[in-house]
Formats: C-alpha cells, structure tokens, sequence
C-alpha cells in the first residue's frame, strides 16, 4: 500500500500547515544554528534522530537548519511553534522551550518514517519537505496515565512509555502507584510500604479465569533515584510526571505493610490479591494523616510536578461506619456521619499539598464535595466535568468511554484479556466529549484537557500495554492537540502513521500472546 506523504500524514495535525515545492535533505554536511535557550531541543533532536541515521547535526554559527527560542512571538504561548523548510534551510521558532521540543516531533514525523528506528538505517534520503507550520495546541493537559501497582514496569519502560507520548505531544504522563495490590513509591520514612507493600503472593488470573489466582508472585518497587531520573527523561522531552499515591481508599498495600493506619489496627492484612474495590480504608486518627502527610511530602522531593495525585475514589465507607474511632472523629468533626470522613480526609490531604505550593488532583466521585483548590478528573460520565468546572474546579476529562484503555479495542476472541464492559475503540477515543460548559467562559477555560487511562488488571508486560495503548492513544493526542480536522481526515492520516509506530517496534497491530494460567495448587478458590 502506498503511504500518503509525511506531511500529509502528522499526528496531531498541526493547527496550520501549508506544503511548498522541494525538500530539505539532512546529511553529514548539515549544521545546526542553536540560539540561547535553544540549546535543549538542539540536544533532544541529536539524540532522537541519531540511532536510525547517525546524522552528527553539529552546531555551526552558519548552520543552515536555525532552532531560535523568541519570548516576542507571544501568539504561540507556552507550547506553540513555526516551522519552515524550504530547499535551502529550516527554521524552528518557538516563544517557550516547550514549543522547540513540539517543534522537534515534528521535525521526525515529517522525515521518512524509518528515521525513528532505534537502529542504524542505511539507503535512506533524510529529506524534509518543505512546509508552512503554524502551530498551538488547544488543551494544556494532554495525558497518559499508566498503572504499576497492579502489575510492575521498569524504568526503562516507563522511559520508552514518555518517548511514545512526546512523539504524540502529550506533556503529563500520570503515573499511579500506589494501590491495593501494590505500592510502588520509596518513601524512606517508611521503608516497609515497598518492603512489605510492594510485594503479593499471586493476582486472580483475569476476566476469563473467574475466580481462578495464577501463583505467580509479583514484586517491584522504584528507588528514589529512578523516579528522579525519569523525571529529568520526561522533562527532557517536555512531558511533565504526576505522581499518584491515593487516599483514603485503595491502601490495602499500605495497611499490610502498616496494620496501624487502618480502622482495626490489631488486625493484619495481607497485600491484597483480588481484583475490584477493596472495602479495606485508612482511619482517621492524627497519626495516619501525619503518617501520610509525611508520604506527599517525600513524593513532593522527588518529583517536582506542580500537581500532585492523591486518589480520592472507590472509598467504601462501611469500615468508618463499623469503627468507634470513626464515629467519634466524625461527630468531633461536626460531620453528619462517616461517609463525610471521605471528602473530609481528602480536604486535610489537599491543603497540606496547597500549603507546599502544589495542586491538589483528585478522581472525582459521585456525591463526594472536594475542595475547590483540587484539580478534579472526571472518570465516570462527562456530565460531572461540566459540573465540576462551574463549580470552579480546573477539570481533566477521563471519561471511561472514551478514554479507558484497559477495556477491548473491538470484539472478538482474539482481543487479549481486557477490563469487563463495553468495547473502546478508536471511534469511541476520538469521540472523547471535550465540550465546554455551555454559556459559561469562565468555566470553559477551566477544563484543561483530557487523558487516557490503562489500569493493569489484566495487563502484565510492555507489548499488552502497548497493544493496548496505541493506537487509540494517537486518537486522543489528536482530539486534545487541536482536534479540529474531523475523523475521516484523522484516520488518513493515521494510515500513513502506523508505519511510524512500526518502525518504533509498537506491537498496535497484532494481539500478544496470552500467558498461560498455571492450576493452582490445592484446587480453585
């Protein structure tokens, strides 16, 4: 099959985009020109187009391809970029570091897709067409968000996760990790949250297995160190980590690693191997919050995100209703009953972030009043982002829709195991509803943009994820950059695409093998 041209095939679509005559070739003769501030995206476009075509792209006062960082050009905000290539040079402008680093994507995208090999390519013109582009994006959040308590990832996926969000603009990867199957988070005040917390003895097998557990142990937990270079990685391609380590629900990791924070703490829990909510909640004495405020301030050291995740949904409130210790807080606390100790634990969480200077995100929830400083992410239906933006909250749309990629791409047997519910495919992502509050201007500026969310149930190694992931996730990168062009112009485009994906060894075509599910001994629980 014939691939449309790159230029005709970039995903996001920039906002402008004009095509000229001739072309650009990139050789071992071609210099770069890096004005101050420019210098990393010179960098990142060196290290990126490298591996596949050993280009050297030295620096050179007459260099012919010119990345220039302007403060003047102001209409391109904090992410916006030009481009120009015409036969005799390129040039990339950008007011903002983080418009260079879109600009640089681009830059690959518009090469033949065989520069994005991770291997030397040989026989290869790396010519530019030359092109016109003006572009912006439309939303300042464009996100993934990726579950390692379930199942553990490695730094050096989580760092191959960033690269593919980069290629698509993305600019927060969420990282979720903690929850009740594992907690993944150092924390040295607390070295047994990953000693003991980040460890399980088997997960049930998956939707087709009912209630069948695969004895296989699972384990891994981040250091310190890790975490703090993936965030030097993500910020080197302009994506920005948000941590999440969630309260006052989905702690059950946390609790067998310390029995004190919960309702009964004599009692000792085991990590849990199930899959679903966990009715298991912290309790509300003065030393789980200090217990916790302590954890976000160690999360705060480690990533310097202005935003910071702290759960917040699917709290089961009958271990409050049950506990002496509940009750009494709050009737001290002039709550109506126990179910109020919800928004009221996330309220002390929020403000010892807000006091720190961050923002305070949460998963919004049914009938649960959050602090007006949280950041709100509307996972359950898009009436609620609405909502939560006229009542003043800065909103991220994670409608499960549209925008969770654990449920199945499409029907049929050959889908590999997925969260039970509705199919997601590509139609649905694209759909995602970003629709402003109607007649209200101040609450349309606060819905900031959406993300895709792939919770680890059922998804245990990077090609699932990846499977998974793309490329439903190109659809969404699509509709938060500019979103604007339409499905038919998208999915064209999309064609020319994949070959990108392949040549970056994206299993998005092919199901992973399954793995099997060992008997387990003893008979099936």
């Amino acid at each position: 099959m014939d691939l449309p041209r790159p230029e005709l095939a970039l995903v996001p679509r920039p906002r402008r985009l004009s095509t000229r005559s001739g072309h650009l070739r990139l050789d071992d003769t071609t210099r770069l020109r890096v004005t101050p501030g420019a210098e990393p995206a010179a960098a990142l476009l060196r290290t990126l187009l490298a591996p596949a075509t050993g280009l050297p792209l030295e620096t050179a006062a007459d260099g012919t391809f010119v990345l220039a960082l302007d403060p003047a050009l102001t209409g391109l905000g904090d992410e916006g970029y030009g481009l120009t290539v015409s036969p005799k040079g390129a040039l990339l402008r950008a007011a903002r570091p983080a418009g260079l680093l879109r600009g640089v994507q681009t830059v690959r995208q518009l090469l033949p897709h065989e520069a994005l090999s991770g291997r030397p390519v040989r026989g290869v013109p790396w010519d530019l067409p030359a092109v016109e582009i003006t572009d912006v994006p439309r939303h300042s959040w464009r996100g993934s968000m990726l579950d390692v308590a379930r199942h553990f990832q490695p730094v050096s996926y989580l760092r191959r996760h960033v690269d593919l969000m980069a290629l698509h603009k993305l600019n927060v990867f969420h990282l979720h990790l903690t929850d009740d199957q594992g907690w993944r988070m150092p924390v040295a005040a607390y070295p047994r949250l990953t000693e003991v917390g980040g460890r399980r003895a088997e997960s049930m097998a998956g939707p087709a297995g009912g209630d069948r557990f695969d004895g296989v142990p699972h384990a891994g937990s981040y250091t310190r160190a890790e975490l703090r270079g993936l965030v030097a990685y993500a910020a080197e391609r302009g994506v920005t980590v948000l941590p999440e380590t969630g309260v006052p629900g989905h702690v059950r990791a946390a609790l067998a690693a310390h029995p004190e924070l919960g309702t009964e703490p004599g009692r000792r829990l085991g990590v849990w191997t199930r899959w679903g909510v966990c009715e298991n909640v912290l309790g509300t004495d003065d030393h789980v919050l200090d217990f916790f405020r302590t954890v976000l301030d160690e999360v705060m050291d480690v990533f310097p995100s202005p935003y910071v995740h702290i759960g917040g949904d699917e709290c089961p409130t009958v271990e409050w209703e049950r506990s002496p210790a509940a009750r009494a807080r709050a009737a001290r606390e002039g709550l109506p009953g126990p179910r109020a100790l919800h928004p009221w634990f996330l309220t002390r969480m929020a403000g010892h972030l807000v006091r720190a200077g961050r923002r305070p995100v949460v998963w919004a929830e049914t009938g649960v009043a959050l602090p007006r400083e949280c950041t709100v992410m509307s996972w359950r239906e898009p009436g609620h982002a609405r909502a939560a933006a006229r009542r003043g909250h800065q909103v991220v749309q994670a409608d499960h829709h549209a925008t969770y990629f654990d449920y199945a791409r499409g029907p049929g047997p050959q889908e590999p195991p997925a969260q039970p519910g509705a199919v997601v495919d590509l139609r649905a992502v694209y759909d995602v509803d970003l629709a402003p509050p109607a007649a209200d201007p101040g609450a349309a500026s606060r819905v900031l943009g959406a993300q895709g969310q792939l919770w680890t149930e059922f998804v245990t190694t990077p090609e699932h994820i990846e499977y998974l992931t793309y490329p439903r996730l190109c659809a969404l990168a699509e509709r938060v950059w500019d979103g604007t062009a339409g499905w038919e112009d998208f999915t064209t485009r999309l064609a020319g695409h994949l070959a990108r994906l392949d040549a970056l060894g994206v299993p998005h075509a092919v199901p992973p093998a399954r793995p099997p599910v060992p008997p387990r001994v003893g008979g099936v629980r």
